[in-house]
């Protein structure tokens, strides 16, 4: 048996539950804050059995592969005191930070 620990960003906490669901997958759902843009996470917790950790891995990376997002960072104008412009930066998000953990033992009760 295994325990997979994903992190995935909120928006796409709820699309990989839904289709683990769908796949007979029981998911435990946690609130999480971290990562470079200091946005929410969620961090699942599925229980498997070891042949099954390749599948759930996969369905987490097909629901939150990695993308572009444009955020406006605040920049200083030179000489304008504390005058600030916006200005637009692509950074990379989504993905998933994931632990894959041997459990010695397991029961539903």
């Amino acid at each position: 048996m295994k325990l997979i620990y994903a992190i995935v960003r909120d928006e796409d906490g709820s699309r990989v539950m839904e289709k683990l669901n769908k796949n007979g997958y029981s998911v435990t759902k946690m609130a999480s804050t971290g990562g470079f843009l200091r946005s929410g996470n969620t961090t699942l917790m599925i229980g498997t059995d070891e042949e099954k950790v390749d599948q759930v891995i996969q369905i987490i990376q097909d629901q939150c592969g990695p993308r572009k997002q444009i955020v406006v960072n605040p920049v200083p104008i030179m000489g304008a005191g504390n005058n600030y412009t916006s200005y637009p930066t692509s950074v990379d998000v989504g993905g998933a930070t994931i632990f894959v953990i041997d459990v010695e033992r397991f029961e539903k009760i």
